[in-house]
């Protein structure tokens, strides 16, 4: 039987969330939900407290050349779907770029272990699904907060289930080899985890209120991101959102 391409379902599932009401991008913060967000995020703070956290303390002991192949090897087996996702953009010079770096990384960087593509200048050109349909026209939606996953939007939560259903990786590595992405992916989560540690504990465990925090923090870095234009509603006493203090703001539960 002929595989049905992937390609008319994700238009359909632009032109679904194309009809999404939502506050228009990089104006308001949009929380309906607000209440169910919540739970989920204490539910979430919870898990780093039990788990996430005492295991990145444990990682921070290990050696930085052990725990940089990790990162490195969940890097490289993220890069097909950024090179899908840079075609669907039409941004031609990321797909290229993601490509040689795949390409250089899991041949002469042992399967992706190591990263010999950011020595000769091929640096990651992060994008996912989320940004594929923010060029596409669809609206930002309201916030969500996703068990284990932590801060998001609609529109990034469809993108998100997009890029797991059709990673390409599946038709690049054998089934063998795919078992290692998700122990690949929670590895990185718990060594960045340790590695933004203090800034981590400050922003769940400090603040005054946490999860409007986190909100105003994910959805200012999620638009810089996307370009979207800084709006005059976010700048309190002429301090630019985008700029320091959030620069080394780190999501806990952003690479599950």
């Amino acid at each position: 039987m002929k595989k049905k391409s992937p390609v008319l379902p994700l238009l359909f599932l632009a032109a679904a969330l194309a009809g999404c009401a939502a506050a228009p991008d990089g104006k308001l913060i949009n929380d309906p939900y607000e209440q169910a967000n919540r739970q989920v995020h204490d539910f979430n703070t919870g898990l780093d407290k039990a788990l996430l956290r005492p295991a990145s303390e444990v990682t921070e002991a290990l050696p930085d050349v052990l725990t940089d192949r990790v990162v490195d090897f969940a890097d490289n087996l993220a890069l097909p779907g950024m090179v899908v996702n840079g075609l669907l953009q039409g941004d031609l010079e990321s797909a290229i770029s993601n490509t040689f770096r795949f390409v250089v990384n899991t041949t002469i960087g042992v399967g992706g272990l190591f990263d010999p593509a950011d020595e000769a200048g091929l640096y990651e050109k992060s994008t996912d699904f989320g940004q594929t349909l923010a060029v596409w026209g669809v609206p930002e939606g309201a916030y969500v907060v996703l068990p284990f996953l932590g801060p998001s939007t609609e529109r990034d939560t469809f993108g998100l289930i997009v890029d797991f259903a059709f990673d390409p990786l599946q038709f690049l590595v054998p089934p063998e080899a795919q078992e290692f992405q998700p122990y690949a992916f929670v590895g990185k989560k718990v060594i960045s985890r340790g590695r933004f540690g203090a800034t981590v504990d400050s922003l769940l465990y400090e603040s005054a209120d946490p999860y409007a925090q986190a909100r105003l923090l994910y959805l200012q870095s999620r638009r810089f991101d996307l370009g979207v234009p800084v709006d005059s509603a976010y700048m309190e006493g002429g301090v630019d959102p985008y700029a320091d203090p959030y620069a080394d703001f780190i999501d806990p539960y952003e690479d599950f």
